[in-house]
């Protein structure tokens, strides 16, 4: 198949922005779909590359066309095929890359799935293969069974390569979490699987699913290349794709009851009046603690709904690799407040992902997790989609129930923090490590910090009087040496005498007296708020 017959396809509705005739006839090997900003490692000669655009931003502009662009020309990629949803069109610096390196670049329409894409290539491509390079009949018809089941990926993955014996497959998620893997294949740690999916010693498959977050899409991986033909990875990755949508379609009796439970948190402070402890048991949660308490939020060029479930897809993939860190039973990308019956052995660690009532997307960790989990999980989870900025606040761990409302007010008073501190970067802050007033700060709203530091300081924010900020400057002193005078006169160069004036002014303009320590912690307060 060549680039011009997947052009050519009328049910695709391709809409072709610049090629020449050469490229158009070159010959596709496959189908690559990425939102990475640097797809190289991922990209082999010949591919069609498929891009929802979420890593481009007119903020970044040509650098970041030019830089995605470069890596597609160097990796021999035959063509890039640009969505047009995230930003409503193809921008222009992305089409002008490509004609700078020679690139063929079409626009795929807003109601055009990828999967339509990447269905057409492979169809067209393996047509004319015969039967023994692709899946057996038989286990065509257990997979479609399973399928009928709404099994598992477990299921589905055993099954699919139950006629290669020995052959070692995985699912991973772009963190490297491993979703399902064959009887026998060895445990791989996630930053391993995240090494192992870049380096190119084994065979990947993209499993294009439709409705999961950027965070949860699965790769199918085979340690040897030889493992299976490719015909039949795309066939399991394509049954592998109707399972994940499944799964995301059906109706969640974990995901409902931890949208319960949120709500209550939210707006009854979690009181030991019964109703919070019912709710934790639908959750599949213990009634004993300890319990962690996480919210997230994402900030991503799209419209809010598709934020929300962004930040909940972070959340859930965070919880999967909690879970199968502390033993728990079940796919946390799939279920993960799984209902549990009376007489089941409760998990090391149980987690349940939902939205609280004003849409910020929760999660409740009970049992054993690690301490340096946020050092180890965070980093993987948010760096699995750089066009995302991840944002988290974690409460202080709460030993029973009802303490978990005071943990998520806490939470989400870390997010806040986390927000501020790092506007345009991946970050998660712990409630437990706002020990300093600065840091304590940074979780109040900025529209209250402003109205707090005008309040307070008063005239000395006036602008346009050289007086006036001569005065600010000093108390910014005095209040970094301690309140002491000759120390501030020395860090000043002034005479001691005309900081003791500075200050009585000072006083005068705020009515505070820095004599006391209650004042000088409002002013340094106010200082900080600026």
């Amino acid at each position: 198949m060549h680039v011009e017959h997947l052009l050519g396809d009328a049910s695709l509705g391709l809409r072709l922005l610049w090629a020449e005739d050469q490229l158009l006839r070159r010959e596709i090997s496959g189908v690559t779909v990425t939102d990475l900003e640097d797809p190289a490692r991922f990209v082999r000669p010949g591919e069609v590359v498929l891009s929802g655009l979420v890593w481009w931003s007119p903020a970044g502009g040509s650098g970041k066309a030019e830089r995605f662009v470069s890596a597609l020309r160097e990796a021999g990629a035959a063509a890039l095929l640009a969505g047009e949803e995230t930003h409503g069109s193809v921008p222009d610096d992305l089409v002008e890359a490509c004609v700078r390196h020679r690139v063929p670049v079409a626009g795929v329409p807003a109601h055009i799935m990828f999967r339509s894409i990447t269905d057409t290539v492979y169809l067209r491509q393996w047509g004319g293969l015969s039967r023994h390079h692709a899946l057996p009949e038989n286990t065509r018809v257990r997979l479609s069974r399973l399928l009928a089941q709404e099994a598992g990926p477990d299921a589905v993955l055993t099954a699919a390569f139950a006629h290669l014996d020995g052959t070692a497959a995985y699912v991973f998620t772009p963190s490297g979490r491993t979703v399902a893997a064959t009887a026998g294949a060895a445990a791989v740690p996630a930053r391993e699987a995240v090494a192992l999916a870049a380096d190119g010693s084994g065979v990947t498959a993209s499993v294009d699913a439709v409705g999961v977050s950027a965070y949860e899409r699965w790769l199918l991986y085979l340690p040897d290349p030889d493992g299976a033909p490719p015909r039949m990875l795309h066939e399991v990755a394509a049954v592998l794709a109707h399972c994940q949508e499944a799964g995301a379609r059906r109706p969640s009796a974990g995901f409902r009851a931890a949208d319960e439970l949120g709500a209550l948190l939210a707006a009854r402070g979690g009181r030991a009046d019964g109703t919070v402890e019912a709710a934790l048991r639908r959750c599949g949660l213990p009634q004993a603690g300890p319990y962690q308490v996480i919210v997230a939020d994402a900030a991503v060029r799209q419209p809010e709904p598709a934020e929300v479930l962004l930040a909940e897809g972070a959340l859930t993939e965070v919880a999967g690799h909690l879970v199968a860190a502390g033993g728990g039973a079940g796919d946390a990308s799939a279920e993960p407040a799984a209902v549990a019956d009376a007489g089941e052995r409760t998990p090391a660690v149980a987690a349940a992902v939902g939205r609280l009532p004003d849409g910020c997307a929760f999660a409740v960790l009970s049992g054993a997790v690690a301490d340096d989990w946020a050092d180890e999980v965070w980093p993987l989870v948010a760096g699995c989609a750089p066009g995302i900025v991840l944002h988290g606040g974690v409460g202080v761990p709460a030993a029973d129930p009802e303490g978990l409302g005071g943990a998520l007010a806490q939470a989400r008073y870390a997010l806040a923090s986390a927000r501020t501190s790092a506007p345009d970067a991946a970050r998660l802050t712990d409630a437990g490590a706002l020990t300093t007033l600065d840091a304590l700060l940074t979780g109040v709203p900025a529209e209250v910090r402003a109205a707090y530091s005008r309040k307070v300081l008063g005239p000395l924010l006036e602008s346009g009087r050289p007086a006036i900020g001569a005065l600010l400057g000093t108390l910014e002193t005095f209040l970094a040496c301690d309140g002491s005078w000759a120390r501030t006169a020395q860090a000043l160069h002034l005479h001691v005498n005309t900081v003791h004036y500075r200050v009585e002014r000072i006083e005068r303009l705020t009515g505070r007296d820095l004599s006391r320590l209650r004042d000088r912690l409002d002013l340094w307060a106010a200082l900080m708020c600026r």
